[in-house]
């Protein structure tokens, strides 16, 4: 039998940076980021391998299956994986088709929490404070998002890589364990909605045109909906959208037509006004 020692932090770190510079970079339909995995153990299988072949192609082949998940905090994932596969070659009590399992396992409930935290919740926050910082054009705005995202991002999916390669299969039980998943899911959900509905009611505007006039007296219909409820126009927009959306399953496109017709209509008949 062939040498197996225990992965050094240098193949460790050369496992997360393939992960993380090629998980969507060699996907494909068919399998997703699972080329992603199988370039991350290829490029360490001489350290868990070393000098056979056949062990080397039989990891290889087994984990060409299918898998997706959310990148960033997934990529604890692929760290159990590693973990798990440098355990088994040591000869430890792991069975090839139980790493496969806890992939599968993973995936859905990782990409959900993922989802929830990054694009649902963070990159908003993010992206309201850089629309702030350059709204006359500077470029202070994008570079505050690259390098505050890029600040954050880099240290955790190192922190969560690392721990999977170093809890093996036990790294995700506290999460997925107790309903703890779904809690964070749902909290994430909630403050990501509330983010998202300030940004709108900051950066979108409904100008109203209608204003009623009786001799000297000049009623403008947008101050006192404002006075009644600042933004009201807005948010009536946005549960017109929301209905066509979520209950009317329309497309983008179909939204997007049909705000173009409403404000041409709306600018001829002065009901809107720039």
């Amino acid at each position: 039998m062939a040498e197996t020692k225990t992965l050094s932090k240098k193949a460790i770190r050369k496992a997360y940076w393939d992960w993380m510079i090629f998980n969507l970079s060699v996907q494909n339909f068919e399998r997703m980021e699972g080329p992603a995995i199988v370039r991350m153990l290829a490029n360490v299988r001489e350290e868990l391998y070393p000098g056979d072949k056949e062990k080397q192609q039989e990891m290889l082949e087994r984990h060409t299956i299918f898998f997706n998940t959310e990148p960033f905090l997934g990529c604890i994932i692929p760290g159990i994986v590693l973990g798990m596969e440098n355990e088994m070659a040591k000869g430890g009590d792991v069975q090839p088709e139980f790493i496969n399992a806890i992939k599968t396992a993973l995936m859905g409930p990782f990409a959900g929490i993922g989802d929830s935290l990054l694009p649902g919740t963070l990159c908003p926050i993010l992206l309201s404070i850089a629309l702030g910082l350059c709204q006359n054009g500077e470029i202070i705005g994008p570079l505050f998002y690259i390098l505050v995202f890029l600040g954050i991002m880099f240290p955790l999916t190192w922190f969560l890589f690392s721990y999977g390669v170093k809890a093996g299969a036990s790294a995700a039980e506290m999460v997925l364990a107790g309903g703890i998943k779904d809690q964070v899911t749902k909290a994430a959900e909630t403050v990501g909605l509330i983010v998202v509905g300030a940004v709108t009611a900051s950066y979108t505007h409904v100008n109203i045109g209608l204003v009623y006039t009786s001799g000297d007296l000049a009623i403008n219909i947008a101050s006192i909906l404002d006075s009644i409820l600042p933004g009201v126009s807005v948010l009536i927009v946005s549960l017109i959208a929301y209905v066509l959306m979520v209950k009317k399953k329309w497309t983008v496109n179909k939204m997007m037509i049909l705000f173009l017709i409403i404000a041409i209509v709306g600018y001829f008949t002065t009901i809107l006004t720039v």
